[in-house]
């Protein structure tokens, strides 16, 4: 029998950031590596990685990374994580490698070691094996992956819904579902995003309708945007457009790459003489499809508003069209562009979340892989809380025990010993990787708090000259400010912070020593108590002293 436990370094509790750990006995099993999108909160990060220093001081036991598809909330992690973890396995089905190895190439990570998973093919690890099953979801080849062990089998579902219009390489393998629920499912960890929506996801996530209505309707130029790697909502527009007399121009290398490659795999298909060049991207008749980039959404429809785009000009007469509905944490941003193009007179068809849904499981598709795998230990992941709570309500109605229900946090740990949980209080560090640019690295919490103070409070620098000779002041102390205060308005205040400034440096000089680290302590100390008491502001205070 074997001991196992489960727990989260990112995902729960939050929309993306998807990294979760299960350990059966001394091997560790990965499931997803991905990134969140910042919010405007973040103030200027770009994404947000799980902190992996778990998976960092255990590296020898890890098994493998499986991915279930290559979206940016399962993907995003993989090439700071190959960083730190040279030869790490990642798992992954065929169409997800591809992106993922442009993505490494984005990345200047020419090496690592990935493994493609054939779909429905075992995946032996001693004692344990992992098995795929294609299930149906915005990306072809989306799998979910069977752990099997001595005490039953541990099911990760990844993103899906339950649709059988969806055939061919979207389609969900039920029958295998069912075959591993008759053998015995001991825990089921399943997605929580739509879990407080009733009914099916489908068949309110086609967008071809939509699609259809704004080509018809349209007498000029249309600019489709969409979540990247969302292939199933492009092979729903190359559908709609290959039904009319329009054409195709593909906008920004990162998607036309992806494209090209589902088109050469047999993933996409369209006629090719319907996709044009760039030449053509401002054409009164063009179709433009563009994408949401990974550390910007919206980031290119916004630069084409500003007029910074050096292939599109917006024209009034255009038509953007906004075929994914913005998630959480970007609905601000998504709504600003809303309202952008809308000053300029640009007509905005925007894909509402509360008529067309993204391909997450809702409450019936939920119940319905519950029951037809009938775990006897229950896992909401991938989700707010509240979604995990609702999750967990859907469980309860199917009959599952509420103490055979996990409702955790990041870096809660369950327990599961010879197919029983056993009650621990076992935590593992959790924290966030906050990512600023395409730069490698965590920026850190006290950069973001700078920033911070900066944005509320401003800045105050405070400048002087010191004879390296005589130990005497030549200049200053100046005080600028930016951000702070209206200069002209507070003179008298400059006037005093420059007196205070000054009694400081005279304190800590002698005609043979000059204290620089009792003269810039003191002066952030007096002058942010001064500033306090005359503002109730608290800027940053920079103090440059320098001598000739």
């Amino acid at each position: 029998m074997s001991k196992i436990k489960m727990f989260a370094l990112g995902g729960l509790n939050e929309v993306g950031k998807n990294m979760y750990v299960v350990e059966v006995d001394n091997d560790i099993f990965v499931f997803e590596a991905g990134l969140k999108y910042a919010d405007d909160r973040s103030l200027g990060v770009d994404y947000i990685l799980p902190n992996f220093d778990y998976l960092v001081e255990n590296k020898k036991r890890i098994k493998g990374i499986f991915i279930t598809h290559g979206h940016d909330a399962e993907i995003g992690a993989l090439a700071d994580i190959i960083r730190e973890i040279k030869n790490v396995k990642i798992y992954a089905p065929k169409f997800t490698l591809e992106i993922i190895k442009q993505d490494l190439a984005l990345e200047k990570i020419e090496k690592a070691n990935l493994i493609e998973v054939k779909i429905h093919e075992k995946i032996s690890f001693g004692k344990n094996s992992i098995f795929p099953i294609r299930v149906s979801h915005s990306i072809p080849d989306s799998v979910m992956y069977v752990l099997n062990t001595k005490d039953g089998a541990i099911v990760f579902t990844g993103n899906y819904v339950f649709d059988p219009t969806m055939t061919g390489l979207y389609n969900t393998d039920m029958g295998k579902i069912a075959y591993v629920g008759k053998q015995g499912v001991l825990c089921l960890l399943n997605e929580s995003i739509y879990a407080p929506k009733t009914g099916f996801t489908s068949p309110s996530h086609r967008a071809s309708e939509m699609i259809k209505d704004v080509i018809a309707k349209a007498d000029n130029r249309i600019i489709f945007n969409v979540m990247q790697a969302q292939i199933f909502r492009i092979q729903e527009l190359f559908d709609a457009i290959s039904k009319s007399d329009r054409q195709i121009v593909i906008v920004g290398k990162y998607l036309e790459n992806i494209i090209n490659k589902a088109l050469e795999l047999g993933y996409l298909s369209i006629e090719k003489e319907k996709i044009k060049s760039l030449q053509h991207v401002n054409d009164n008749k063009i179709v433009v499809l563009m994408a949401n980039e990974r550390d910007n959404p919206f980031q290119n429809i916004q630069r084409a508003i500003r007029g910074f785009d050096k292939f599109i000009k917006l024209k009034e007469d255009d038509v953007v069209a906004i075929l994914s509905p913005a998630y959480d944490n970007i609905e601000v941003k998504a709504t600003k562009v809303y309202d952008d193009l809308a000053k300029m007179g640009i007509k905005v068809v925007n894909l509402s979340g509360k008529k067309c849904r993204n391909l997450h499981a809702s409450s019936e598709d939920i119940m319905m892989m519950i029951n037809m795998l009938n775990p006897k230990y229950y896992f909401p992941i991938s989700g707010e809380y509240r979604q995990q709570v609702e999750n967990a309500k859907l469980a309860y109605r199917l009959g599952i025990p509420e103490d055979n229900v996990f409702l955790k946090l990041n870096g809660d740990v369950v327990t599961i010993i010879d197919g029983k949980q056993v009650i621990e209080d076992e935590k593992v560090k959790v924290d966030e990787i906050l990512i600023d640019g395409r730069q490698p690295g965590d920026i850190g919490d006290l950069v973001l708090k700078d920033r911070e103070m900066l944005g509320e409070n401003g800045i105050v620098l405070v400048t002087a000259t010191l004879d390296k000779e005589k130990k005497t002041i030549l200049a200053g102390p100046e005080i600028l400010t930016r951000g702070f205060i209206y200069v002209k308005e507070n003179i008298d205040l400059i006037q005093d912070a420059s007196k205070i400034s000054n009694d400081v440096i005279e304190e800590n000089i002698s005609p043979d020593f000059v204290d620089y680290n009792g003269i810039k302590l003191g002066i952030r100390d007096r002058l942010g108590k001064f500033f306090y008491s005359h503002t109730n502001s608290k800027p940053m205070i920079i103090v440059v002293i320098q001598e000739v």
